[in-house]
């Protein structure tokens, strides 16, 4: 799948110092209050991985690790550096390949576990085909920068889907308006902020029309009091019931927005639980070490 996207420590009382991030999400019409809500609980399987094994050379990465992420649910996926999570975020839109363990996406099969063996993918335009289903916005935006903004948000929707720019560009400049940068169509990349690229970078991945969206990282990049505006387009996909897996040092995103949080060390899922059980009353002394660094 080409990036359609960029290639895409808040405190817990980020809601009282960021505008737009005062108890996001609690009133989502048919959703669960966040951290409240319990994994596949009557909502369709978007994702489902299971087992996987991940390694570079000796180094194994990702060691047994799964995940079942439902229908509109957030899921915020976090962690120290190194501890795998990027990793996982990639193997799931097969920007990495896995070595063992098996990744359905929406009851579809991208790759299947083999006893005793590598796990078997399905072709490679049965799979092309499978990740159009994920959006995937990344920590360094990579948007193009000899195109225009608006290039850059129709260029995929164009080359990969064969729309004509008579049918994107109303989309695209919707999709623009929704993240606030209308009046930044015709700006070439150099002329933004971080906080304004990765924006367009949302919208770009948005083009596409996706069913999840995939964060990594997606404010880490950014100076701190631009990480706002990113937050607050996210936060709007949540509230629009965006099925959405975010990879975040946020730590307010995560307990204020996310349904549930997962919390990744060395390679393996420690805990995974609601977010306000999680950060209220994390169980295992690990999580309760890396949150008294963060909070």
């Amino acid at each position: 799948m080409p990036n359609m996207t960029s290639n895409p420590q808040a405190s817990a009382d980020m809601a009282s110092e960021r505008p737009g991030m005062d108890r996001p999400g609690m009133d989502r019409p048919g959703m669960d209050r966040p951290g409240t809500d319990r994994p596949g609980m009557d909502r369709p399987v978007m994702i489902q991985a299971s087992g996987i094994i991940k390694s570079f050379g000796a180094n194994r990465v990702l060691d047994q690790v799964s995940l079942t992420l439902g229908q509109g649910e957030v899921v915020a996926v976090i962690g120290p550096s190194g501890s795998g999570k990027s990793t996982f975020l990639r193997c799931l839109n097969h920007l990495e390949t896995i070595d063992e363990g098996s990744i359905d996406v929406e009851g579809e099969s991208m790759a299947r576990a083999v006893p005793g063996g590598r796990s078997q993918y399905a072709s490679d335009a049965e799979v092309r085909r499978i990740c159009r289903k994920m959006g995937m916005v990344f920590q360094s935006f990579n948007l193009f920068p000899h195109m225009t903004v608006l290039q850059n948000i129709i260029e995929a929707p164009i080359t990969v889907k064969g729309m004509t720019k008579a049918q994107i560009i109303p989309k695209a400049e919707e999709l623009l308006r929704k993240v606030g940068l209308l009046n930044k169509r015709d700006n070439y990349p150099t002329r933004l902020s971080g906080g304004q690229k990765q924006r367009v970078a949302i919208a770009r991945a948005l083009a596409m029309e996706p069913d999840i969206m995939l964060f990594d990282e997606p404010t880490s990049a950014l100076d701190p009091e631009l990480t706002g505006e990113v937050l607050r387009t996210m936060k709007q996909l949540a509230d629009e019931r965006m099925t959405m897996l975010v990879v975040t040092h946020e730590m307010g995103f995560a307990r204020e927005v996310a349904h549930r949080v997962i919390f990744m060390d060395d390679g393996r899922i420690v805990e995974e639980a609601p977010s306000a059980t999680f950060f209220s009353a994390p169980q295992h002394a690990r999580s309760r070490e890396f949150l008294a660094h963060m909070l």
